[in-house]
């Protein structure tokens, strides 16, 4: 495997502008994760017992973490790499 930097690795997602909010649903994983986010949005995330908060820089999501995303204008897309 080589030697890059983590924003580099992992797999891009895309949150549609158009996704249905009921889909947004609370969930944990099952391994930690790094979010980086490609692009500016209002989007947001909110973790288990945490008032909401921007999408606008880099994230640590400890797996068995309950947290959803909360839709925003436009679309989302992210860097998610599974540690």
């Amino acid at each position: 495997m080589e030697n890059r930097p983590y924003k580099e690795k992992g797999e891009i997602r895309t949150f549609s502008q158009n996704i249905n909010e009921e889909e947004l649903v609370w969930h944990k994983d099952r391994e930690d994760r790094i979010v980086d986010p490609i692009n500016n949005t209002d989007w947001m995330i909110q973790f288990d017992n945490e008032l909401p908060r921007n999408i606008t820089r880099l994230l640590f999501i400890s797996k068995n973490t309950y947290h959803r995303v909360i839709k925003g204008t436009g679309d989302l897309k992210i860097r998610v790499q599974k540690l």
